[in-house]
This record gives structure tokens, sequence and C-alpha cells, in this order.
């Protein structure tokens, strides 16, 4: 039987689609989380952190403290793990369940040998301390224990314990203050009518891989299995027969920008679907949801991306942190650019191979530029005299 094929172009328009960068804009912040699945948070800020640069090149409107709200106010997200710490929406946690199952049997192998000697029995400590005393932070427990100065991964017991208890499910992220976690006990924080729902490990594969697969488009098994990272490979490859087997999936032939095919599975319409994608410039997180798979992206858009956050900077071909820079179907350049005060510094830019920065193109970068500078919250847009590289 002959499998379809999906040509390279209407492949990147689905995909994108999918990813909230079609015509479509959404009404709010919650629905683009809703449509991505979930939102990668960090900690960079050299002009806006990532999840909330992911949110505002998708709705406009959005504004940072908007995410604190769905998460301490409504009660609409919560805060875990998928491939990284994300927000996700309320209602995938019952799934989270097999998740926090299975953190907590690895992380207490693994941090057994490579965590500071104690943490297991601080576990009660700290759990008990967050019932009888409320909410804290990592700088609120093991006050007495010596902290590391090894960095992010340098922990205290205490802090250890914590953090084992948040991946546990045991407790919660009830908010952020500035960028800090605030733990509470899991009921204080997840509504009783969510931890009341079921959801029992087959059901809550089932339910992932098809969820998966609703938003990338099409896909690989191991791709279905790394997209929430909850469900594993073997998992993902068992639910893909079963559902070609019933006809909730189709084998379908992916061209990427190579022309190279590439097996795997979508739903029976997604050749009918539409996928009608703005010729606008966008300006996209490096943590961006459609380009964080780093292989995938430079297989479907030819878009080889890296952060160069470790190689020496005599050595780099672009600044350490830069930005994708997005136009309809393609990336179109990247940009190295920071806040200075209330000053938008633009670097640098690079153009794409074949990309020609015409009196049009320039002009939709410097308004997105603009546009930029007022969600970061500067007051104008200083360029570099050679700001404008030549393409690569």
């Amino acid at each position: 039987m002959s499998v379809p094929v999906l040509d390279n172009a209407r492949a990147r328009a689905v995909f994108l689609a999918r990813h909230g960068l079609g015509a479509k804009a959404p009404a709010s912040a919650m629905d683009v989380i809703a449509d991505l699945g979930f939102v990668q948070l960090d900690s960079v800020n050299t002009f806006a952190r990532a999840h909330d640069l992911i949110l505002w090149s998708r709705h406009g409107s959005y504004r940072p403290d908007a995410m604190n709200g769905l998460l301490a106010q409504d009660r609409a997200v919560f805060e875990h793990w998928t491939h990284d710490a994300a927000v996700i929406p309320m209602d995938l946690w019952p799934h989270w369940r097999l998740r926090f199952a299975r953190d907590a049997a690895r992380l207490q192998r693994r941090w057994e040998k490579d965590r500071p000697t104690g943490f297991g029995g601080q576990v009660d400590t700290v759990l008990r301390q967050i019932a009888d005393h409320g909410a804290c932070t990592s700088g609120d427990v093991g006050k007495d224990e010596v902290r590391g100065k090894g960095g992010w991964w340098d922990w205290h017991p205490s802090k250890t314990a914590l953090e084992y208890l948040w991946r546990s499910g045991q407790v919660s992220v009830a908010r952020r203050e500035g960028f800090r976690k605030v733990y509470d006990l899991t009921e204080r924080v997840i509504p009783d009518a969510v931890r009341d729902l079921p959801a029992d490990a087959a059901a809550t594969v089932d339910a992932l891989c098809h969820a998966a697969l609703d938003r990338l488009g099409f896909a690989t098994p191991t791709e279905v299995a790394a997209f929430w990272d909850v469900v594993t490979k073997e998992e993902a490859r068992d639910w893909a027969q079963a559902a070609l087997a019933d006809g909730h999936a189709i084998a379908l032939d992916v061209a990427g920008a190579d022309g190279k095919l590439r097996r795997c599975l979508a739903r029976p319409d997604v050749l009918d679907q539409a996928a009608d994608l703005p010729g606008k410039v966008r300006i996209l997180s490096p943590f961006d949801p459609a380009l964080r798979d780093r292989k995938r992206a430079e297989w479907l858009f030819g878009f080889r991306y890296r952060i160069e956050i470790f190689v020496p900077a005599a050595q780099r071909t672009y600044g350490y942190y830069v930005f994708p820079v997005w136009e309809g179907a393609r990336a179109i350049g990247r940009i190295d650019m920071a806040r200075q005060g209330d000053v938008l510094q633009v670097r640098a830019f690079w153009p794409e191979s074949g990309v020609a920065m015409g009196a049009g193109r320039l002009a939709r970068l410097r308004s997105e530029l603009s546009r930029a500078a007022r969600f970061g919250g500067c007051g104008e847009v200083v360029y570099a005299e050679d700001w404008l590289r030549s393409g690569g």
C-alpha cells in the first residue's frame, strides 16, 4: 500500500501552525499554553525571559506578570518537568502522576550516589516543615547546612530533598517570587477537583501520545515520546502500532528541507487541513517549542541552531545567545540584542544564506524590534554601526 507524501512547504506550514505561529491569533496567554501543551521556563533574561518571549511572540498583548497570575491565582497551570521545567495546563496534572512515580524512583537511585550525603534523611524533615509552617523557598530549608559553591547543582541536603519532593509530586510550586519557586503541599496548590480525577498508567500513555501527535502535526514514535518526556519510547512505539491499526493515525512520508523523506505518524485528515502562515517577521525565543528539537529544526527547515554558551568567544559564529528571527515558513536570520538600561541594544543581525535584506524586509524587522523594545520595557532601540552583517 502506498504511503502519502507531505511535501516540505506543506509540512512546514502544518508544523508551524500547530506551534501557534499560524494566521489565527490566540485569544489569551492561556490559549497559547493550552495549544502548545507546555511552555518551557528559563531564567536567562538578556532582553526578556524565554517563557515570556514564547508567549509574546504568539499573543502580542501578553505581559510577563500574566504567567504568575495563571499559576498562583487562577491555578490554570501547574509547574513541573517535561524535557525541562515548564508550565503545563492544569487539566493534564492527573497524567503527571506517572511522571511523579518514575521521577521518584529514578532520582532516589541517582541522587543517593550523586547528591550530598544525608538528603534522604531530610525528605521527611522538609515535608514536615512545609506542613507545619507553610509555603517556603529553597532558602528557607536547611539553614544550618553548608551551602555549596558549585552553582545550581551544588545543593545542600535540604535543597536536594525539596527538589525531590517537588519532582515526586508531594509538593508543588505555589507561585514564583521573581524567578524563585515557592513550594507548598500539593493538596494546598492543586485543586481538589483535579487531584480527584483518576488516571492510570495506560490511560496516561494513551492520552499523552494522542495529545503529542495533535500538537506536532506529524511525528515519529520517538518524537511522540519526547514531547512530554513522560512516556517511554517503547510505550510510544506500542501506542503508534495501535493507533495505526485502529485508524486514529496514518503513516505519512514527510519531506525535509533536503528532500529526504521521514516516515511519520499523522492524523488521517492532515493533508486536508488549512495551514496558512502570515508573512510577518517574528523574534523567537532560543527555547521556542517549534525549534527546541534542534535536529528536527535542521531537518525540516534547514536551520542549524545552537546556543554557543560553552564556545570560547573567539570561536563563536554568532553571539553566545542569539534569537532566531522568523518570517512566514522559514528562518531569515538570528539577532544578537540585549537590554541595557532602558535601551534595547541591537549588536548584530546575521541573515540566513539566500535571504536578501531588501527595504521591505528590513522595515518589517525594524518594526518588530520596536515592538520587542516596548515589550521588554525599553524606551528605544539603538543599533550598532555594523549591526547588519553579511549572510550565512
